[in-house]
C-alpha cells in the first residue's frame, strides 16, 4: 500500500492537471526501453512493477534488483499505451535512476569489505519522505538497513545521554517499557562511555568517530567481558577507510554517505521506431 501511495504522489507532482501532449495526440500501442549510459547496479524494479500494474503496462526485465549492468545494456522493455508511457517517462526514469545510483554506491562499499564478515548499514540520513524508498535502494546494493525510525529500536545518542542522570537506572526502566524485541544501542565516543554502556546492558554499542586504535581497544574489551554485545562503527566512513575499520573486529559499519553522497548514474528511455 505504501508503494502505491508513494507512486501516486510522485506522478501527481509531474502530471499535475494533465499531460498536454496527451491532450493533443492520438493514443497508440508502443514499445519503449531503458538503456544504460553508464555502468551501475540495478534498483527500482520493485517500484516500477507496481507502477506498471497501476497503468496496465507490461515490463520485460533483463535484470533483477541488485544485478550489475554495463553501459549499452537495455534494462527493461515496456509495452503499453503511448499516453501512459510518455506521461510516466520521467517518473519511471527518476525512480530507476535514484534507486540504482544509491545501489551502485552501496555495492562499492559492500565490495570493499567483502573479505570480512562485517555488515554495511545505512542510517536515518535520508531525504524527507523518501526513507523507505532510499533504504530499499540500499538493500538493492547489498547493504543492510539500520533502524527505519524512532519506533523500532532505541538509540541513546550523546544528546539523549545529556538528559539522563543515572544510566543504569534508566536502562532498567527502558527494559520495562519498550517492546521485548526492541534492541537498545548506545553511542560512545571513548572507553569510559563504552564501559558504562556495556555495564548498563546495551545490546549494541556504537563506536562513534573513534580512531582505529580505540576501536580495536573496544573490540578487545567487548570480547573479554561482554561477548554478546554487538559493535557498530560509525563516523567519517569512506571507500578509502572502510576496509581498515572492518578489520578492527566490529560487527557492522554504518554510513549515511551511501545515500546522501550517491551521484546519479546515466540512464535514458527510448521509444522503438515504427
Amino acid at each position: 500500500m505504501y508503494k502505491q501511495e508513494f507512486l501516486k504522489a510522485l506522478i501527481a507532482e509531474d502530471i499535475g492537471r494533465g499531460d498536454l501532449f496527451a491532450r493533443i495526440s492520438t493514443s497508440k500501442k508502443i514499445q519503449a526501453y531503458i538503456i544504460a549510459k553508464s555502468d551501475g547496479v540495478m534498483g527500482g524494479r520493485e517500484y516500477i512493477d507496481t507502477l506498471a500494474s497501476m497503468y496496465q503496462l507490461q515490463c520485460e526485465w533483463a535484470f533483477e534488483d541488485g544485478d550489475k549492468f554495463v553501459i549499452g545494456e537495455k534494462l527493461v522493455l515496456i509495452w503499453g499505451d503511448s499516453h501512459s508511457i510518455l506521461s510516466l517517462e520521467r517518473s519511471i526514469l527518476d525512480i530507476v535512476l535514484h534507486a540504482s545510483s544509491i545501489a551502485t554506491l552501496t555495492a562499492k562499499f559492500v565490495d570493499a569489505i567483502a573479505h570480512t564478515n562485517v555488515k554495511l548499514l545505512d542510517t536515518r540520513k535520508t531525504r524527507p519522505l523518501l526513507r523507505a524508498f532510499e533504504k530499499y535502494a540500499v538493500r538493492c546494493g547489498g547493504g543492510i538497513n539500520h533502524r527505519m525510525g524512532l519506533d523500532d529500536s532505541l538509540m541513546l545518542k550523546d544528546t539523549h545521554l545529556q538528559t539522563i542522570d543515572n544510566l543504569d537506572k534508566f536502562m532498567q526502566e527502558v527494559r520495562r517499557k519498550i517492546p521485548f524485541t526492541s534492541k537498545v544501542e548506545i553511542e560512545c565516543e571513548d572507553m569510559i562511555m563504552v564501559k558504562k554502556a556495556m555495564k548498563a546492558g546495551a545490546d549494541i554499542v556504537m563506536c562513534d568517530n573513534m580512531s582505529l586504535d580505540m576501536t580495536r581497544e573496544v573490540v578487545a574489551y567487548r570480547n573479554k567481558n561482554y561477548p554478546h554485545i554487538l559493535l557498530e562503527a560509525s563516523g567519517n566512513v569512506t571507500l578509502d577507510t572502510i576496509a581498515q575499520i572492518a578489520l578492527t573486529g566490529v560487527d557492522a559499519i554504518s554510513s549515511g554517505s551511501i545515500i546522501h553522497q550517491a551521484n546519479w548514474i546515466d540512464l535514458s528511455m527510448k521509444v522503438e521506431g515504427k
